[in-house]
């Protein structure tokens, strides 16, 4: 009998179950059926056992079949074994996942004490999800947009909060696939001039122990419980969640836009080791986790365990279920999360071409999609901006800090122009192109575009963290209000910054990426960790506001103009000579200039386009370089972005440049 693929596949006579454990001494597999408040199951032992994988085959068992394992073996959690027949499993490799965790007590393995007490006997089914049986897959057929990595435009957003209050969709569809798949939301996203969508985690997600303790939700999904399965709570239909992912990726290709999943290979849902046993824990810690000392799982994602990237069999169901989401959903590409943990096996020193990292650049199927790394991980030691590999894209955590700086008066001239021409500083040496750089200004982690600008601090107090959690390094400003504020004038000059990062974003040598809903200028009100917020300060509002029109106007408007020219969006890094930096006096940048702390102005001749940014208060004089005569394309001060005048000026022609403002001129 065949030992994989693993998982449970369906034929016209039964079905094949596989799941590895190198550890256990007994594997069954366990049929589900009846009512929630009274399932029964049936145990049938897998006595097949080969390479460290237990399967058999079973008459009868038809799509639909929840089911689950039991593993029996040692129970050492001092030495990092923690099998419990006790506990019900989900099946690592299940494409469909029901159910949630509804009693902590029964989920967790233990009794007293996770390193020292005894293993807890509390039966777990009825309180923890189940595995379903699919259908045999249908693999992804139809055309795929294959947009050029030097023409794409990203904007990230999460399934559930995009749509969730869109007046034009369906109520029963609101916050699901199908809620994304509506027109109304795919011609908006069309209009901006998006190009791809960048969509917080879908894979089948649970809460983590510390959330399940006080009652609270896991909005982001960074907690992934299955990496084959899509999340059964963003289907407008129980159980349907399969077919209307499928629509959803069918709909938004048929646009033009690709799907990009935020993939979360670095740790799951179960915790530390005093969390629960759904799956991982149980069928083969030592094998899933990186463990420290003493039988305690090593931490370096924040979560409470780390998968490890060093061990074959976390590499293969990383692999396999990255794989299963290209062929069979037809997705287009995955942004890694902390994925500096995918280079350090053993939770050890980072390395780019670690065994995972490789077996995902290499692979024949996820070669040919687009990777985007998070450089980051949960320690110091794990940033690692521009230190992957020449299959990689990544997060460029350094644009975003840059920006923000540069307009709001902070940081180094010279920093923020090697982010405005594709950091070829982090990205050429290793062979990459300049749309290696993912370039962002905001991300679902931290500020909206409309906070950074009406708030100095954090205020995450509803996150029932005592405003601990978060970042403090947020670089935002307040024009002297913290907060919401009904002076005109305070709402103008927001909104005026506000238009002048979303352009330097879009006209920015790179990747770029916009959060969705900052163009329609989405508060969390001052709230930079909103992971556990399922309601109105997570969702977006389409209902409008001051600025919410013009400013989808403006977006929209910039990307057509960075979409009309390839100078705009070039693929190579910009050679000697090819780059004109203009001092505001009407003189070539000096090497004194880029050392000036009290510049904060610059302008960029490249091409056929003269780039004017002005961070400073008051107004500024500037005068035109050689090369003109110059027509006004662009002027972030106006809400729809369109210059008073088209009049084409002269060079050498002195003109005004308002405070904070950015002004794009066509030679």
């Amino acid at each position: 009998m065949p030992v994989f693929p693993l998982g449970a596949h369906a034929d016209d006579g039964g079905v094949r179950f596989a799941v590895a454990s190198t550890s256990a001494d007994a594997v069954e597999v366990c049929l589900v059926d009846g009512p929630d408040d009274g399932l029964t199951e049936k145990r049938v032992a897998l006595t097949e056992r080969t390479f460290g994988v237990w399967h058999g085959y079973l008459a009868g068992v038809t799509p639909g079949q929840r089911y689950g394992y039991r593993v029996h073996g040692p129970y050492r959690p001092w030495d990092g074994l923690r099998a419990n027949p006790a506990k019900i499993l989900v099946d690592p490799y299940a494409r469909r996942i029901t159910g949630r965790v509804t009693d902590l007590y029964a989920a967790r393995g233990w009794v007293d004490d996770p390193m020292t007490g005894l293993m807890s006997t509390v039966d777990s089914l009825g309180h923890v999800p189940l595995s379903v049986v699919s259908a045999p897959d249908v693999l992804a057929s139809g055309p795929r947009p294959d947009v050029p990595w030097s023409e794409t435009v990203i904007t990230e957003l999460h399934v559930r909060g995009y749509t969730k209050l869109h007046p034009e969709v369906p109520p029963e569809h609101r916050g699901t696939y199908l809620g994304l798949a509506h027109p109304a939301v795919v011609e908006h996203l069309s209009r901006l001039g998006v190009t791809a969508v960048e969509l917080l985690p879908v894979a089948s997600i649970a809460e983590e122990p510390p959330l399940l303790q006080g009652g609270r939700t896991n909005y982001w999904g960074y907690a992934t419980l299955g990496f084959l399965a899509p999340h059964a709570g963003y289907a407008s239909t129980p159980g349907a969640e399969v077919e209307e992912f499928t629509a959803m990726v069918t709909a938004l290709h048929a646009a033009g836009i690709e799907v990009i999943l935020d993939f979360v290979p670095n740790h799951t849902a179960e915790g530390g080791v005093g969390g629960t046993t759904l799956s991982y824990r149980g069928l083969d810690a030592p094998a899933y986790y990186s463990l420290g000392g003493n039988g305690h799982d090593a931490d370096i994602t924040g979560t409470g365990n780390t998968l490890d990237a060093g061990s074959p069999t976390v590499i293969r169901l990383v692999c396999d279920a990255m794989r299963h989401w290209v062929t069979v959903f037809g997705v287009d590409g995955f942004r890694i999360d902390l994925a500096s943990v995918l280079g350090r096996p053993r939770s050890g020193a980072f390395d780019p071409h670690s065994a995972l990292l490789t077996a995902i650049s290499v692979d024949p199927v996820l070669s040919r999609v687009k990777l985007i790394a998070e450089p980051w991980d949960a320690t110091g030691e794990g940033y690692r901006v521009g230190g992957f590999g020449v299959a990689w894209s990544e997060w460029n955590g350094r644009y975003r800090d840059a920006v923000r700086d540069f307009w709001r008066g902070h940081g180094g001239i010279g920093e923020v122009a090697s982010r405005l021409t594709g950091s070829s500083d982090l990205y050429r040496l290793s062979g990459r192109r300049p749309w290696a750089s993912v370039n962002f200004v905001t991300a679902h982690d931290g500020f909206t575009l409309r906070d950074l600008v009406s708030y100095e601090r954090k205020h995450n107090e509803v996150n029932g963290e005592h405003n601990r959690d978060g970042t403090d390094d947020n670089r935002s400003q307040n024009f002297g209000v913290e907060g919401e504020t009904s002076s005109p004038v305070l709402v103008s000059r927001r909104l005026a910054t506000a238009r002048a990062m979303l352009a330097t974003l879009l006209l920015s040598t790179g990747t770029p990426m916009l959060l969705g809903g900052d163009e329609l200028w989405r508060t969390q009100r001052g709230n930079n960790n909103a992971y556990c917020l399922d309601d109105e300060t997570s969702w977006v509002d389409w209902t409008g506001g001051a600025g919410a029109d013009s400013l989808s106007a403006f977006t929209a408007r910039v990307a057509e103009i960075r979409r009309s020219s390839p100078a705009l969006h070039r693929d190579r890094f910009y050679r000697d000579g090819e780059v004109l930096w203009w001092h505001p006096s009407g003189r070539r940048m000096g090497g004194h200039d880029w050392h000036d702390g009290h510049l904060h102005s610059l302008g960029l001749l490249r091409g056929e386009w003269l780039l004017f940014l002005h961070a400073g208060d008051p107004a500024l004089a500037a005068t035109l370089p050689k090369g003109g005569p110059y027509t006004p394309v662009l002027d972030s001060t106006r809400p729809d972005g369109v210059p008073v005048s088209r009049r084409p000026l002269p060079s050498s022609t002195t003109i005004t440049l308002p405070p904070r403002s950015l002004l794009l001129l066509r030679a």
